[in-house]
């Protein structure tokens, strides 16, 4: 099977983003995102789904990590959409359940080409790492978008931020594994033939 890479750069006037990843990888990352937290996310995230990621981000931090988060989602999810290609042969769902403590994490992905979020976050405190929580939901629902998936995430229960977020990085690391799988089929997984 071919590499599967992907590459996506990205400037504008809040950020500068490069992204680099291979999927078929050994769970390597290296991150510079100038937001800590995010950071150590990301390369959880790279670690758990065993994919190779460099990723590069200089942003609007002055103002705060909102636009900084969002468009490492976009420029995320561009270049895993790149690296999957026309996602055949691969398991195109997946899931995992990741404790951190008190903390659990319900993550599950599909591949299906229609873009779509579930956040259940009820539990999160509302500042997570000097930031506030929705952060991580717009984070989410961008990558979403721009990976053009299916992702369902709920916090189940937890009350440390740091451990509930961590679990749904490390949970959403293991589905995305499971769902890029190959398998060694020729075909797109799709009744219809098609993921578009």
């Amino acid at each position: 099977m071919a590499e599967r890479f992907g590459a996506y750069s990205r400037e504008t006037g809040e950020t500068r983003v490069a992204v680099e990843i291979t999927i078929d990888g050994a769970g390597k990352a290296a991150i510079d995102t100038g937001f800590g937290f995010a950071d150590h996310m990301l390369n959880l995230l790279a670690f758990w789904a065993g994919f190779d990621l460099n990723l590069t981000c200089r942003g609007d931090l002055e103002v705060d990590a909102h636009h900084t988060l969002e468009d490492v989602a976009i420029c995320l999810g561009e270049a895993f959409r790149q690296a999957l290609g026309e996602r055949v042969g691969i398991n195109r769902v997946g899931d995992a359940r990741v404790p951190m403590d008190e903390a659990l994490c319900d993550v599950v992905v599909d591949f299906s080409g229609r873009p779509y979020l579930v956040y259940r976050e009820d539990v999160l405190p509302p500042v997570i790492a000097g930031e506030e929580k929705d952060l991580w939901r717009e984070f989410f629902k961008s990558l979403a978008i721009s990976a053009r998936m299916n992702l369902h995430i709920h916090f189940v229960y937890g009350q440390n931020g740091h451990h509930l977020v961590e679990a749904a990085f490390k949970a959403l690391g293991l589905a995305l594994r499971r769902a890029t799988a190959a398998h060694g089929s020729s075909r797109v997984p799709s009744t219809k033939g098609s993921l578009d």
